[in-house]
C-alpha cells in the first residue's frame, strides 16, 4: 500500500455518513489520522494518552480534541495534532474523512480526517501534559489476522461490536479501533460506509 493508493481510495469513496448528533450539539470534536511513508511502508501515527488525564487516560488514540469557538473542524484536527505531537500543519494533506461518529459516553460527535504527511517520517514530540508516547505503526502490522479481533458486548441493554488491535505493548480499542477498522476497510475495498455513526 502507498500514500497514492490511499489518496485514490478516498477520492473515489462513497459520501461520508454523518452522525445524527451533529444537529443537536454546538461543539464537535475532530481527530487526525496521520499517515506517512518510510522505506516502502505506510505508517499511521497514534498516541498513548497521558495517565494524568481525567478522561481516557492511558488509552491509545489519534491526535484530536474539541473544537474551539469559530474554528472549522478540519482546523481542530490540525491544531490538536500540533499541540499534542508537534506535527506541522503545513505538512498535512487532508485527503478525506471517515464516517462521523458519536459514542454512548459523549455528548459530542467526532469527525476523523485522514491526512497524508509530506517528507517521510516526521519528527514528532509528545506534549507531556497530554501524551505519554507517540506510536507509529505500520499498516501491514495492523492487517495481520492475529492483531485484530472483535467482541460482542452488552452495553445499556444493547449488543454492540467492540473492535481491538493488539499491538506490542498496547491495545487499541473502542472508537479509535473502529476508526482504524473502517480506514483499513476503505483503502483495501473490503468495508464501506455506514458503521461508525452509531458506536
Amino acid at each position: 500500500m502507498t500514500l497514492d493508493q490511499i489518496r485514490q481510495a478516498f477520492a473515489s469513496a462513497e459520501p461520508v455518513v454523518r452522525s445524527e448528533r451533529e444537529h443537536l450539539v454546538k461543539r464537535g470534536s475532530a481527530v487526525l489520522v496521520p499517515l506517512y511513508e518510510h522505506e516502502g511502508e505506510v505508517y499511521v501515527v497514534l498516541t498513548r494518552r497521558s495517565p494524568s488525564l481525567r478522561v481516557h487516560s492511558g488509552e491509545v488514540s489519534f491526535p484530536g480534541g474539541g473544537q474551539d469557538p469559530g474554528e472549522e473542524l478540519v482546523d481542530t484536527a490540525r491544531r490538536e495534532a500540533l499541540e499534542e505531537v508537534a506535527l506541522d500543519p503545513a505538512t498535512v494533506e487532508i485527503v478525506g474523512e471517515l464516517d462521523h461518529l458519536s459514542t454512548i459516553t459523549s455528548d459530542s460527535f467526532i469527525v476523523p480526517y485522514v491526512g497524508l504527511l509530506s517528507g517521510g517520517r516526521p519528527e514528532l514530540r509528545p506534549n507531556p501534559g497530554e501524551v505519554d508516547a507517540v506510536l507509529t505503526v505500520a499498516l501491514s502490522e495492523l492487517m495481520l489476522p492475529e492483531v485484530y479481533r472483535e467482541e460482542r458486548w452488552s452495553i445499556f441493554g444493547d449488543h454492540r461490536s467492540i473492535f481491538f488491535f493488539e499491538l506490542y505493548g498496547d491495545t487499541v480499542w473502542g472508537a479509535t479501533a473502529a476508526m482504524l477498522r473502517q480506514f483499513l476497510g476503505l483503502v483495501t475495498g473490503t468495508l464501506g460506509r455506514g458503521e461508525l455513526a452509531h458506536l
